[in-house]
């Protein structure tokens, strides 16, 4: 099947790249022995964008196998809690070709709201598409630059801020300057009601914002685990040459 992906985006620019090497990651793992998750949609990204780029070896060399998938299961774990706990509207920053829309199971009234950029949101719908997949709730794609107006493009798309949401922030906090994190934060809270939730993995001070300070002064109730424990939780030895990821935090919060 050929997959006309090629005027909407392409694995080649920096933003792709990243999201295909965390899918890299993420198929890695499935086929793995004794898998922390599966995820059968991985390997579809990965033939779509062979189409375009057959030589990913540069990816390869970016993918950071153990950390991805140490984190992805976090944020799974994440997701089951917030819905075990009643929450429905999800809000997924960043969300890149993440496919927990398709993999995990969701309360019957979910909607899952995806922000990330438009070419990216649409190689990935395409690509599910062209597969036959379908999201197991309701899937709405927001096609914003998270450096524009989000948060309106979200509401106009159907988002309701006086709802409780499941927030996830995954691999986006340490690519940003400590200023536009405390904004992206501050964006978060004034779109987020009471007993809503937020999964972060933030990057380790002084090297960015300190994201649980943050959240504790604004009224979440903070936990977090930084990455050398959730290895250990997971019993996975952390990537060779990833001494930067290696450090970040991941951290989890309730608005009280």
């Amino acid at each position: 099947m050929t997959h006309r992906h090629a005027e909407t985006w392409g694995p080649d620019e920096s933003v792709g790249r990243a999201a295909l090497g965390v899918a890299m990651a993420r198929a890695h793992e499935h086929d793995s022995r004794c898998p922390l998750f599966t995820d059968p949609y991985a390997h579809l990204f990965l033939d779509a964008a062979a189409e375009l780029t057959p030589d990913l070896s540069e990816v390869q060399r970016d993918s950071a196998t153990a950390y991805a998938a140490t984190r992805t299961k976090w944020f799974d774990e994440y997701f089951l809690a917030a819905g075990a706990a009643g929450l429905s509207q999800v809000g997924m920053l960043a969300a890149g070709l993440d496919t927990r829309a398709w993999r995990l199971p969701w309360l019957s009234d979910t909607v899952i709201y995806e922000v990330d950029r438009p070419k990216l949101l649409q190689f990935k719908a395409t690509t599910l598409r062209s597969a036959g997949a379908n999201p197991a709730a309701a899937y709405v794609p927001v096609p914003v630059d998270l450096h524009d107006d989000w948060p309106r493009a979200l509401t106009e798309a159907g988002f309701d801020p006086s709802e409780p949401t499941a927030w996830s922030v995954e691999g986006l906090l340490p690519c940003l300057a400590t200023s536009a994190q405390t904004r992206l934060l501050e964006r978060i809270l004034l779109y987020s009601a009471r007993g809503s939730r937020i999964a972060i993995e933030a990057g380790s001070p002084p090297e960015g914002a300190d994201v649980a300070a943050w959240l504790c002064a604004h009224r979440w109730d903070v936990t977090s685990i930084d990455a050398a424990e959730l290895f250990n939780r997971y019993h996975r030895c952390p990537d060779s040459g990833a001494e930067q990821i290696g450090r970040n935090v991941f951290v989890e919060a309730r608005l009280l």
